[in-house]
């Protein structure tokens, strides 16, 4: 099969596609012909090796964690599931012909391969921070940098679960925060201004998802360095905040959202698609961070 992989960190000029053996399923674990892909910034942060003391890699490496598709082999003890089934979910190595998933859901019908290939990561993510962070529902939570793929999803997942979003984002992209239920602000110097005006009875906790060194100025709006979470600042503890980094089991969270979808109450938007062969210039326009919703490699 054909598979995105490099040989040593550096830019995006290091990505080839390659033909490698297919990968054969595991326990628990299925194989799909892939349809599509998703991007996330951590593949081009661990590409460049700026993940190499937290997640060094093995050459050569394989590319992307999450997937949509088809399901052409079963591993071990694998139960819900049947070959033929379109499903969606997180694995790795998923820039690919065919990828091992981990975790899946069944697609649903109403949902097609490229927007459902975008899902897992962030959706896993999200689920993750929200409850790391601690925000209960009727509390308002800050989301810094909203407009990608996880800051819409926690905003989707915290309005179902009854917690009022604000979001930051650029200008031209306050009309969709607010088609996903945040109040939108801008980034940038007055930020605490802004978001106390915005929310006189306070902010319970922030998310930074963007890494723009919004750190000092979460713990300002919040009150309270331990309400402040990120997954994008690696100097986050040494301003008493937290970070999140390791993944937990999406399954249930997956096969929640494809039902939340079904009720027309979870979308996340692809902005952007791309073939295969063009995954070093996805790779730089999702390094660039102004992303609305998510990017897309399509392949089967």
């Amino acid at each position: 099969m054909k598979a995105v992989r490099f040989h040593r960190y550096g830019g995006p000029e290091v990505l080839q596609i390659e033909e490698v053996p297919r990968p054969e399923p595991g326990p628990g674990q299925v194989r799909i012909a892939v349809v599509a892909a998703g991007i996330n910034p951590i593949d081009w942060k661990l590409r460049a090796g700026y993940m190499h003391e937290m997640m060094p890699l093995t050459f050569p490496a394989g590319t992307g964690f999450d997937a949509a598709g088809v399901i052409d082999a079963l591993g071990e003890g694998v139960t819900g599931a049947a070959l033929g089934d379109a499903v969606f979910g997180k694995g790795q190595h998923t820039m690919a012909e065919y990828a091992i998933l981990d975790e899946w859901a069944l697609k649903p019908d109403d949902l097609s391969f490229q927007e459902a290939a975008g899902f897992a990561v962030a959706i896993e993510t999200a689920s993750r921070i929200i409850e790391q962070v601690g925000v209960q529902r009727g509390q308002t939570l800050l989301v810094s940098g909203a407009a990608g793929g996880v800051g819409s999803a926690v905003i989707q997942l915290a309005s179902v679960a009854g917690i009022h979003t604000i979001g930051t984002a650029s200008e031209r992209k306050h009309d969709y925060l607010r088609s996903l239920g945040a109040v939108p602000t801008s980034y940038g110097p007055g930020l605490v201004e802004r978001v106390a005006a915005l929310a006189p009875g306070g902010v319970h906790a922030a998310l930074d998802i963007a890494g723009s060194g919004v750190i000092p100025e979460l713990i300002a709006i919040t009150g309270n360095a331990s309400k402040v979470l990120s997954i994008s600042d690696l100097s986050a503890p040494a301003h008493g905040a937290r970070t999140s980094f390791e993944p937990i089991n999406a399954t249930k969270a997956l096969a929640a959202a494809a039902t939340l979808v079904s009720a027309g109450s979870f979308t996340l938007p692809v902005e952007r698609t791309f073939p295969l062969d063009h995954i070093a210039t996805a790779h730089e326009v999702s390094a660039q961070g102004h992303v609305t919703g998510r990017l897309i490699i399509t392949i089967g």
